[in-house]
Formats: structure tokens, sequence, C-alpha cells
């Protein structure tokens, strides 16, 4: 039987819920304990993917090809349990399903309503898919009181009570500011959003009190008298050194106790957390210093390269490296052709990402080149290996080679799939249809050239299964003209139509790769493609 622990938030956005989820997961996996992670996203779109990134982060690709939030991310990087389609909802596939129903005429007349019809669907998926489990941690996105929320908060509390009483709990996620002016925390925000939590039937029974300073015993006793729960419930959640210090600092003051104790465990076995500590040692004691220049197009927020810029500091943890990122906007190279120079020769690597769309693709091209002609590791991920086909085709002549993303070109290097194979059979997309949920998604073989670089990466790998996420794929019919210009395809699929992998045998590291290996790294297990660009980097960094 899984037991349920219902994570919300309050007062602010950005507490850190995903975070605070992923690590009490963590801490669960330490005793022992089988663990599944979900999120209930309530915004209207079915599902991120037609997103801008700088509304919503990056979207987070599974393995069964689901586009989901970002907080699935720290879900399998803490945990290394890989998330599925069951594990990610939100309000507008809910509604898309509860409509399809009603337009069958599956409710066979009745009025569809809030109460029962979305919360019954709420709580489906939240009960669908236990598996074995121990525990399944179920995030709700937003604050309490957001007005997309409510239905969710309904859905919990009505499994609250339909439950057994020892099969859930509730973790509330509250700010604790600290008033500069006054030089004290103020407990009110808190004590507001726990009476908002409250005031739809749900009672919390432990704080996680984000907060700047250390929470005095007297205000966690106060916060415990007011929102009724007991002192040693309310969590103080400091600031970290990193994210991966997170878990040992919950562990520290006791929040896997706490969680084990409102089920009424009270044989777990202690953790083991040997695994953590060697994560932060290796973050926190650092042997030497890289210095990384991505070049990108949604470099104004982070959280839009959020797997990659971890990938990269798990890279610099195989390593024992600290791994510093300099965030370079693609357009300033199409503008100013000196910026190229100046910004990149400091660089002891360059890493062109994914994107869509033909801003800044240029300037990618161009940090291609730089990266080529100057010896200095390269990496191309997704559109970042477009770019390096391109480039590669145009340094052997050919001016006009680009992609039909960026509009009709008669050389047509990189184009629109509309086919592929996958486990089901035959994939078709039509040029002009929708855009949600119609890419090539998910995991997919590739099979690599036995005596090639990334073979070697992959430590002799014969096949190798990553995630995708693009609408556009390199064409083959140029693999001829490229490989003789020495860009050779090392990676294709199965049927040995679509290149995966290309790669500079002349080179000290060019890599260029179709599928995303950031959404696989974990800190535990740095992704090998990442390991061995922050090796080259290293490399790299004892030559200038």
């Amino acid at each position: 039987m899984a037991r349920y622990i219902f994570i919300t938030g309050g007062v602010v956005s950005s507490l850190g819920k995903g975070l605070m989820a992923a690590s009490l997961g963590a801490l669960l996996q330490a005793r022992g304990y089988k663990v599944r992670i979900r999120k209930f996203d309530p915004y209207l779109n079915v599902d991120p993917g037609t997103m801008s990134p700088y509304q919503h982060g990056e979207v987070y690709v599974t393995d069964d090809g689901a586009e989901t939030d970002l907080d699935l991310g720290h879900y399998e990087r803490f945990t290394g349990v890989s998330a599925r389609q069951s594990d990610n909802v939100t309000s507008g596939r809910i509604y898309q399903q509860i409509i399809t129903r009603e337009r069958r005429g599956d409710y066979l007349g009745a009025t569809v309503q809030v109460i029962p019809h979305v919360t019954d669907a709420i709580k489906a998926f939240a009960l669908a898919d236990q598996g074995d489990h121990d525990f399944i941690l179920c995030e709700i996105g937003g604050t309490v009181g957001d007005i997309e929320s409510l239905p969710f908060m309904e859905a919990i509390r009505q499994l609250r009570n339909e439950l057994e009483p020892d099969q859930t709990l509730s973790v509330h996620v509250t700010l604790v500011p600290y008033i500069a002016a006054a030089g004290e925390l103020k407990t009110k925000p808190t004590q507001h959003s726990v009476r908002e939590l409250a005031s739809l039937g749900i009672k919390p029974d432990i704080l996680l009190c984000r907060a700047e300073h250390p929470i005095p015993e007297s205000d966690r006793r106060k916060i415990a008298q007011f929102c009724n729960v007991r002192p040693e419930a309310v969590i103080p959640a400091l600031d970290a050194s990193s994210i991966y210090a997170v878990p040992l600092q919950y562990h520290g003051e006791g929040l896997d106790d706490e969680v084990l104790r409102g089920f009424g465990i009270t044989d777990a076995p202690a953790p083991d957390l040997s695994r953590w500590y060697d994560i932060v040692d290796r973050y926190e004691n650092p042997e030497g210093e890289v210095t990384i220049g991505v070049v990108g197009k949604y470099v104004g927020l982070q959280d839009a390269y959020k797997s990659l810029n971890e990938a990269l500091v798990h890279g610099g943890m195989a390593n024992r490296v600290k791994v510093k990122i300099k965030w370079i906007d693609a357009e300033v190279f199409e503008q100013d052709d000196d910026a190229i120079a100046a910004q990149l020769e400091p660089m002891h690597a360059i890493l062109v990402p994914g994107g869509f769309g033909e801003r800044g693709s240029e300037g990618k091209i161009a940090s291609v080149r730089f990266a080529r002609e100057r010896n200095v590791p390269f990496f191309g991920i997704c559109l970042g290996m477009q770019m390096a086909c391109i480039e590669a085709a145009r340094s052997a002549g050919n001016a006009n080679a680009s992609s039909t993303e960026f509009g009709p070109t008669d050389q047509p290097v990189v184009g629109l799939i509309t086919e592929w194979m996958t486990a089901e059979g035959l994939q078709k997309r039509e040029a002009g249809g929708d855009l949600g949920g119609t890419m090539r998604l998910g995991a997919y073989e590739a099979v690599l050239t036995g005596n090639s670089h990334v073979s070697g990466v992959y430590g002799g790998a014969a096949r190798i299964s990553e995630r995708h996420r693009h609408r556009y794929e390199v064409n083959a019919a140029y693999r001829e003209p490229l490989e003789r210009d020495g860009l050779v395809f090392s990676g294709m699929s199965p049927d040995g139509l679509l290149p995966e992998i290309v790669e500079r045998p002349d080179h000290p590291w060019f890599i260029g790769v179709q599928f995303h290996p950031e959404l696989k790294s974990k800190p535990f297990a740095p992704h090998p493609l990442f390991a061995g660009f922050i090796a080259a980097a290293l490399r790299q960094s004892r030559l200038v």
C-alpha cells in the first residue's frame, strides 16, 4: 500500500517545492524505501511543450515521450527514478480528457462539473500507476489561494478523507521573511498561508519554512502554536551552499524523521547518506576550474537550460573541477564580428545547446567555426549538432547550406522530419499540423560506429538509448560530402536513416548529438558525454 505525501506552497512562488520533494524522495530512498514523485500543474496548457522557455523554463522530456515540467528533472536527478507520462498532469490535460469524454457521451447526459468530474479525474491521476512504491510524493504547483489550483486542493482534501488515516501526509512550504528594518523574522505570512490552506479543508502535518536567517526556537514554537502542528514539525529550510547539499541539510533538521513519525513508522532503518556526502565533497572541494562558453538564445533565463546547467556541474564532479558557465547570447555574434574572438578566446570549451527558430542561428554557426578552427573542445546538442553540420557544409564550399526551419532553401542540410520509426510503428507528421506533442519525443536507440570517439566515450557500447525532442533532422543525403570535409557520422538510427551523432576525428574533442544527453545526467551518475567534455576542457585549460 503506497503512502501519499502532498506538498503545497504558500505566501510566494519559487520557494523550492520541487527541490524539497526531490530531496525528501532522496532521503526516503536512503532508508531503503521505493519512491515516485509527481507534479500537478494548474495551468491550462495541455503540457509545457509549446510554451516559451522565458515563460516556463525548460521542457523536461521523459523516456516515454512526455513533455513535462522542469521539476521532474529535479526528481530524476535526486532519486534516479525515471519519470513517466503518469508523473505530470496539467489542468489543461484534465479538462481535455473530461471534455473528450463528455463529447463521446460517457457521462450519460449528466451535467459536467468541477465536483465531482474534475476532482475525480485528478484523484484518478494521483492513484494510478502505483506499482510497488512505498511513498508517492505529489507536488501541487502554484501557491495556496491561486484560483487555478483550487480543484487540485479539493481533490487532495477528498483523498485525505477517502484513504486510510495513516496513508496520507500534508507538507506545506512557506516563507518566513526577514525584515531588515525591524531586525527580525516575521511568522505572520506563514500563519496566514496555513489559515488559507485550512479554509480549504487541508490541515498541514509538517511546515517547511524557507528563511534567509536561522529561525529561533521561540519562533518555531510560535509557528507551531498558531498553525496547530508540533514544534518538531516546523522544519527550517535555509539557503544551502548548493542544491545538492539540501538533502543533507533537511535530514539534519529532521525532515525525514518527522515524515516517518507522521506515518507512524518507528522502525525505519537509518539512512545511508554516503552518496550525498561524496557529491557535496566533490562539489565543494574541486581540484581545478574550467570555463565553458554556452552560446544560446534563451540565456536571459537560466531555467531555460536547467538540465544542461546541472549536467555540466555533474561533469565537473566527475573530474573534480569547478565548472564556470559563461552564458553568451548567440545574437551578439551576428551583430559584431569582433565579439566572437573576444568572448570565446577565454573559454576552455564551447557548447551550443538546443533551441527553436532562426534567431541566433548565425551566431551559433560562427561559434562552431571558431571551435573547429581554433581546436577548442566543442559540444553541440540538438540544434547545436545541426549548426555544426551546416557549418561543415559551408566550409566545404556550399555557401547556401541551411535548414528548412529557417525558411525555404535549395540546400537543406537540415530538414523537417515527417516520418520515423518507433516501437509502436511508423510515425507521420504533417508540415502544417499542430505544434503540441508532434515532435520526435522520448527515448530512441542509436547505433555507434565501433572505432569512433563517441563509442569510446560510451565505454565501447555498440548501441545507446537517449531522449529526443526535435522536429528537424540532419539530411542523411549530405553524409558523403560532409564526411569528405572531416565531419563523420558516428551514430545513426537503427534503420540507418537518421543521423544521431557527428564528430571530427582530427579535432581534440568535437561531438554533436541530435538528442539531449543532459536529461539523463545525475550527480551520482554524470552522463559520459558531459564527463568527457569537461575532461577535454580541463586538458584545454592546461594548454592556455
